[in-house]
């Protein structure tokens, strides 16, 4: 199985600091976050990995090299400047990612989540990691009921922005611009995406407000 790590959004939210980098290099707990990824993969024993580039994508091979340090090979995926967006993004990379199941993951988030598990996933469509709702979500996303995720239904999670899709979700997209929520909304419609619930560590770096509560809980981890 292969894997991807979506690195190309623009993060507003967080500017300034994204002004000058893309944000899966912001440091949480002394390391950029998108390592973490490269490291819980390396270890769940994924060895080729795609990476999109777009906003001040050209630092990311900087930083990480070609991924030989945690021994995997990373292939990049070089998007136009206002980026192809989640759908957009997987589509382009296809051509790297196989012909079966892989992995996709945010590279904003920061998670202990063990990348191993979905390795066993039996997926035929796509299969979401769901998590309890966090503050800046109450709602939640989807419904995560007999390990089927739904549109509506009890309980209501949050979609981690972990999961695994197989190419056939995309089989009827186009080259360009587009989110992947309505394909899984299409999918989920028709019975075809499972799901779990996760419930350990987990922060969307989204805003200032999140990137310092994700400092913080790992502080406290390391002392």
């Amino acid at each position: 199985m292969r894997a991807m790590i979506l690195a190309a959004g623009r993060g507003e939210r967080l500017r300034p600091l994204t002004d000058s980098q893309p944000k899966p290099l912001i440091e949480v707990g002394g390391k950029p976050l998108i390592e973490y990824h490269l490291e819980g993969l390396a270890d769940a024993g994924f060895r080729e990995i795609v990476i999109n580039q777009g906003h001040l994508g050209q630092l990311l091979p900087q930083v990480l090299g070609d991924g030989s340090r945690w021994g995997v090979h990373i292939h990049w995926s070089l998007e136009p400047p206002e980026a192809l967006e989640t759908g957009g993004g997987i589509f382009q990379a296809l051509p790297d990612l196989g012909h079966g199941p892989f992995l996709v993951v945010n590279g904003d988030i920061r998670t202990d989540y063990p990348f191993a598990r979905l390795r066993a996933v039996k997926c035929d469509w796509a299969h979401l990691v769901m998590i309890p709702n966090p503050p800046h979500n109450p709602g939640g996303d989807f419904a995560l009921e007999h390990a089927r995720v739904r549109t509506r239904g009890q309980p209501m999670l949050t979609f981690s922005g972990m999961g695994v899709y197989h190419p056939r979700l995309f089989s009827q997209s186009q080259a360009g611009r587009f989110s992947v929520v309505p394909l899984l909304r299409s999918a989920m419609d028709n019975h075809l995406v499972t799901g779990e619930a996760y419930r350990g560590s987990w922060n969307d770096i989204g805003t200032p407000e999140r990137l310092q509560a994700a400092r913080e809980e790992s502080t406290v981890k390391s002392g």
